[in-house]
């Protein structure tokens, strides 16, 4: 009977819904993952993924491994403690949501790069956070003019980091940003939906997932932002991260101590997962930013000779397959998309619950109070791949003169 009694389950979207589910003592990952499926009406999910909230810190779950694996006590003794919370979350970020093929799914990745937009810290990119927030006043507002006499017709809360409000002032907010929105004037609700997309992976600290990590196994702090973006390579030793630059002859490792085994299984996985994706969306991205330079083009009324034809079955054949084996794109009409962003657009905070509260990027904070926010959070792959090219030539210069490299 054990085996068969129903654990309550709440899944949190990043639109702040809540999905109410009942799992099996035995079920997996997968098998959540496919009743919120049900829910949302999506046949697979290409971006997001499940996680829990471990030490004011978000761990996306093995899918293939047991759900009380990650939820302990709480799932066994869940009829007593009440629910067991996961949250859906991004987790490989694309800058194209062309790629998207869910139009539901693409709507869940704004709503979810608008929250970080939001909690920002980029403070030298202050300009991009303006055409942002008038890509996601046209996405859900429409044409400026609808608005009409109403002059202060958004909250710069919902369009700007607290910092950026802080320092230009909320009238100076409300006095230039419908300047800006009014220059979008007739483009469509989901062309600028897919534009926000697109700048919002700009921001330094928007298309990456920070977790915490110490220099010192003995730091009482974590002093080490440790951020997965869609490349990296890394080799994991128990409760050690060791990064290592590839075809490197001189640099030293770097060691980074993280808070359990199981935190680094997963940060590992996260990383090797996100490197995969990356590889199987590479030429369907190639050919998306084809299209996008070609529409470019003819808005300037420019002569490009090119098979477009051949463009679109290209992107087809390299769309990576979702859950279902499915490649094709979703087609919506104008009035769905319309009615549709009407829905699903609203970034309000829900009266029921506030899931990304201010508390949990407190540590991020702290650590950039100490930390300059000029240079990258972690030295990335292309800083590594940087130097070892130039380790490279100056080998090849001095073995081309006769100089020992040994």
């Amino acid at each position: 009977m054990k085996s068969k009694a129903k654990h309550q389950v709440c899944v949190f979207l990043p639109n702040k819904q809540r999905l109410d589910c009942s799992s099996g003592l035995k079920s997996r990952g997968q098998d959540l993952l496919s009743e919120v499926l049900e829910q949302l009406e999506i046949s697979g999910l290409q971006i997001f993924g499940l996680a829990i909230l471990r030490d004011n810190e978000y761990l996306f779950i093995d899918l293939e491994q047991k759900l009380s694996k990650y939820l302990g006590q709480r799932w066994t003794k869940a009829p007593k403690m009440g629910p067991s919370i996961l949250f859906l979350r991004v987790q490989y970020y694309l800058d194209s949501g062309r790629l998207i093929q869910s139009g539901r799914e693409l709507r869940l990745y704004y709503t979810a790069l608008r929250q970080k937009v939001l909690r920002s810290q980029s403070r030298q990119q202050e300009d991009l956070f303006f055409q942002l927030a008038s890509h996601a006043l046209q996405a859900e507002v429409g044409d400026f003019e609808i608005q009409g006499k109403h002059k202060h017709y958004f909250l710069p809360e919902d369009y700007f980091p607290s910092w950026l409000i802080k320092k230009r002032g909320r009238n100076y907010l409300l006095q230039h940003s419908p300047k800006l929105h009014e220059e979008l004037r007739g483009l469509p609700k989901r062309e600028a939906l897919l534009e926000f997309v697109k700048l919002a992976n700009t921001v330094e600290d928007v298309p990456v997932t920070l977790y915490k990590m110490r220099q010192n196994k003995k730091e009482q702090k974590f002093s080490i932002i440790f951020g997965v973006w869609s490349n990296g390579v890394c080799l994991y030793q128990g409760c050690r991260f060791e990064i290592h630059a590839v075809g490197s002859l001189c640099l030293p490792k770097l060691v980074f101590h993280s808070q359990s085994a199981l935190h680094s299984a997963l940060v590992l996985k996260h990383l090797r997962n996100s490197h995969r994706f990356t590889i199987s969306v590479r030429d369907a991205l190639s050919h998306v930013r084809q299209m996008e330079q070609i529409q470019a083009c003819c808005l300037y009324r420019e002569a490009y000779i090119c098979d477009t034809a051949l463009l679109m079955q290209k992107l087809h054949c390299s769309m990576p397959s979702s859950t279902d084996g499915s490649i094709e794109l979703e087609t919506v009409t104008e009035e769905e998309e319309e009615q549709n962003c009407e829905e699903d657009l609203s970034v309000q905070e829900s009266e029921e619950v506030f899931v990304d509260s201010p508390d949990d990027v407190l540590w991020l904070a702290e650590l950039l109070s100490e930390v300059s926010v000029d240079g990258p959070l972690v030295l990335p792959t292309s800083a590594w791949t940087a130097v070892t090219m130039e380790m490279k030539q100056v080998l090849k210069k001095k073995s081309d003169i006769g100089i020992s490299v040994d």
